[in-house]
């Protein structure tokens, strides 16, 4: 009734966009912070600006992954070169810090004035979980992770969280590589070959083929199944109710 081989005893959820709606959120925070950068950038250099595409690029480079690293990873792309800068840089400040800290407080913002909708499908296969018995946990690059889960009402249902600040503290890096969602499933007690990832991000699917997962769940929210399976989806569903009804592709 759960839609995964019976090896499989221990689940693992990215939070955006798995079990929130708060994707769209993150993506319309990266625009926002993005183009007020790329057009500043234009006006001093006199280039062209190329506004930020919230699907392509954000898939690409900074969905899933932790905030300051796709913040690299996109002005890598336009061959962009900032200072890294440090934690007290001021939002908008012409540093890695300073813009990612500048798309931190546009997220916050918005989830508090929108508030958080959990997907319904995803709360069913929770319950369902629980109900059984079977270890859950949460693996997200966010730092606002335990806030977000809080106000989606959800944060009951999971016996691990594994956020932005649990890799900061444990020194772990962040998705595509597989060391946030092995610490969660070393936390429950299980062998990754016996666990399975759920994510929508491209990064977070080749994190969990990386890591050995018995099964990699590709949530396809935005018409991305190839894509998943290209980067290690075992398994794609546009919502989790599939597995409960028993479908898959």
């Amino acid at each position: 009734m759960l839609g995964l081989p019976d090896h499989i005893h221990a689940y693992l959820f990215d939070l955006d966009g798995v079990l929130t709606q708060t994707a769209k959120v993150h993506a319309a925070a990266w625009k926002d912070m993005l183009d007020t950068f790329l057009r500043a950038e234009a006006e001093r250099t006199g280039g062209e600006f190329r506004p930020f595409d919230p699907v392509d690029e954000y898939d690409t480079y900074v969905d899933g992954r932790p905030r300051l690293d796709g913040t690299r990873a996109f002005l890598a792309s336009r061959g962009v070169e900032l200072p890294e800068g440090s934690p007290e840089d001021p939002p908008g400040a012409r540093t890695v810090q300073g813009l990612s800290r500048a798309k931190n407080d546009t997220v916050l913002r918005m989830i508090r004035e929108q508030g958080v909708q959990p997907y319904e499908g995803s709360v069913a296969y929770l319950h369902r979980l629980r109900e059984l018995g079977l270890p859950r946990a949460v693996v997200s690059s966010s730092a606002n992770c335990r806030d977000v889960l809080r106000a989606a009402g959800i944060d009951d249902l999971f016996d691990v969280v594994v956020d932005g600040e649990t890799a900061r503290r444990d020194q772990l890096p962040g998705k595509p590589a597989p060391d946030t969602y092995l610490a969660a499933a070393k936390a429950l007690g299980t062998p990754p070959e016996h666990a399975a990832v759920f994510e929508d991000a491209l990064a977070g699917v080749a994190s969990g083929r990386a890591g050995g997962f018995g099964a990699v769940v590709g949530v396809d929210r935005t018409g991305q199944a190839e894509a998943l399976r290209e980067h290690g989806a075992s398994v794609v569903v546009s919502d989790l109710a599939e597995l409960l009804a028993g479908g898959s592709e």
